[in-house]
């Protein structure tokens, strides 16, 4: 497998041509995220990531995550690599001073998480979830649970887990049968958990787990279901680890991809129940998970970009090296296949596509730090719709193409993608799980639908759009041929701006008919959102080489990919748009029995 080369100069083009980096200086406790600072965190996590986790991603592959005994071990390499990842204290990077973090920007946080992602997704599952736990426990945890496990998880010492899932309950929640019960102080959680990473492993010596389970005089359904933090360690008050709670991991999943990934069966309560602690209110986990779950959803969208990533640069050296055939109305020496023009079309798709999807993941990150530390309520207020509408988006929409795109580079590698020693195909089997887990993309696709176009009568998507548009103007401007950048933007918007008032008119009368079309419509929205930013950094690379500044091949490349991207792929909005309102009846159309 091709070593990984982290996309610092793309990264950092972002933080600072675009201006998303001065954009969440500014705000109330981030003044220490200066350039030079920000620079020096993005290549020492550069250094971790290519030197110590890419190394390890196809022997964690081979090897897996073994169960033996009740015992759960990770892959050789993976438990010094997490030491090595706590000992930096990379875990606290955007975390608050107050329990230990250093309190950078969830802008910087994503940059370093989609390096970590890149160089080893199945490794990198651990701290992602940890960084949801760390958000839900902060934001609804009481000042002793805080003080007690805050800086622990923190400090990455102890990872988290989320558990949501059973066996008779995957996405509706409200089936959950995992109860819980009452005792001095604290809860008793009996039940079972399915698909939880990292459940059990080898690599801390204490796995704080988020369970979601139903009180005995519980309402029925969602608003019945509380949150508990229940540690696979007791600790006792002087912060020492005490006796083992009642949990165990029951047995490993065997699965397409993330081999090195422990996927657990969790069994609480096999005797007298797992000690639990309440976060927030009885019967208000939901709220409490969501917090986590939110940020989960944007850390899976991110996985999409970062594999996307690693399968383009695996593809683009392989390209570089195979020597294969003539160059159609060339000369009769044989070149390497990347002079054969579709396999540039195939690399030009993967890298425009990738760069689209990084700058909106970005971008959204800015709005989760406007909403949480700006001044103004009114702009937090804005941010944090505009953050609650490209979550959906930048899960989906991403990892869609992430399975789109490491097809892709399979493709390009010919017969050898298709041969496991290449590493290619483990690039496609470890993008499959994200369109899946973390709320499958068909429910990403109705939660855009539903809570956040139809429930509003579309005025937050409609906001969104008029501010895409000024991206377009300003990119109509540039010189030929990049002005069809802005054109090409602009027809991608009318047919966006049509779909909407369309869904928004005909959803209430047939809410079936507007969710026939969901897919579609986030499909539609992500392209859009995608060549808006595309726009951007195509303006941004133009202001850069009329200044003088920068490298001008730099700034050259991402005008042409700007231009690729404005060709190539949002035309495709306009079948998107007739596939809704045109299609969406024949979705419904056949009767159960005619299936």
């Amino acid at each position: 497998m091709n070593p990984y080369n982290p996309p610092i100069n793309d990264m950092t083009f972002l933080l600072n041509d675009l201006e998303m980096l001065p954009k969440v200086a500014e705000l109330p406790g981030y003044e220490g995220a200066d350039a030079e600072l920000v620079d020096a965190l993005l290549n020492e996590a550069g250094k971790l990531s290519s030197e110590v986790l890419a190394p390890l991603n196809r022997t964690g592959d081979e090897q897996g995550a073994t169960f033996e005994n009740g015992v759960v071990r990770t892959a050789d390499g993976f438990a010094d690599a997490y030491q090595a990842f706590v000992d930096g204290g990379w875990n606290g990077l955007t975390c608050s001073t107050e329990f230990g973090g250093q309190q950078m920007p969830s802008l910087i946080g994503t940059a370093v998480m989609e390096m970590f992602t890149s160089a080893n997704m199945a490794w990198s599952l651990c701290p992602l979830l940890t960084v949801g736990a760390i958000e839900s426990i902060e934001t609804y945890g009481s000042a002793e649970l805080k003080k007690t496990y805050l800086p622990k998880l923190v400090s990455g010492e102890w990872p988290g887990t989320m558990n949501l899932t059973e066996p008779h309950a995957g996405s509706d929640l409200a089936e959950l049968r995992c109860r819980a019960e009452r005792e001095n102080g604290h809860y008793r959680i009996k039940g079972q958990k399915i698909y939880i990473s990292y459940g059990e492993h080898d690599m801390s010596e204490n796995i704080i787990h988020m369970v979601l389970a139903r009180l005995p005089d519980a309402p029925a359904g969602t608003k019945g279901i509380s949150l508990f933090l229940v540690p696979k360690i007791l600790v006792n008050d002087d912060g020492s680890l005490g006796q083992k709670n009642d949990l165990r991991c029951a047995s490993v999943e065997h699965k397409l991809g993330i081999h090195a990934s422990p996927t657990c069966i969790m069994a609480y309560g096999d005797n007298e129940g797992a000690i639990g602690f309440l976060i927030g209110e009885e019967n208000e986990g939901l709220k409490a998970m969501f917090t986590m779950m939110n940020m989960a959803r944007f850390n899976v969208g991110l996985q999409g970009v970062s594999i996307a990533e690693r399968a383009y640069q695996q593809a683009r050296d392989f390209a570089k090296e195979r020597v294969q055939g003539r160059v159609d109305g060339g000369g009769p020496e044989k070149v390497a296949i990347i002079n054969h023009p579709d396999v540039r079309r195939m690399l030009m798709d993967i890298r425009s596509q990738t760069e689209a999807m990084r700058a909106l993941a970005y971008d959204t990150a800015v709005q989760f730090d406007i909403a949480k530390r700006h001044t103004d309520a009114h702009t937090r207020n804005e941010a944090k719709a505009k953050l609650d509408l490209l979550t959906p988006i930048v899960k989906a929409w991403s990892t869609d193409l992430g399975v789109e795109l490491t097809s892709t580079a399979v493709q390009i590698h010919g017969g050898m993608g298709f041969i496991e020693e290449t590493g290619a195909a483990q690039h496609y089997r470890d993008s499959r799980i994200a369109p899946i887990y973390e709320g499958t993309n068909g429910i990403q696709s109705r939660d855009l639908m539903g809570r956040k176009v139809l429930r509003d009568g579309g005025e937050t998507a409609r906001g969104y759009i008029e501010e895409m548009r000024e991206y377009a103007a300003a990119a109509a401007t540039l010189d030929a041929p990049y002005s069809i950048i802005g054109e090409n933007l602009s027809k991608a918007l009318d047919a966006l701006t049509n779909t909407t008032n369309w869904l928004v008119e005909n959803g209430g009368k047939s809410p079936a008919l507007a969710f026939a079309g969901a897919d579609a419509y986030l499909d539609l929205f992500g392209k859009t959102a995608g060549g808006a930013m595309m726009a951007r950094a195509a303006v941004a690379a133009q202001s850069s080489l009329s200044n003088g500044s920068g490298n001008p091949s730099f700034y050259e490349t991402k005008l042409t990919t700007a231009r690729f991207y404005a060709i190539h792929v949002l035309p495709k909005t306009a079948a998107l748009a007739s596939e809704i309102t045109e299609g969406a009846d024949v979705v419904l159309k056949l009767p159960e029995d005619a299936f």
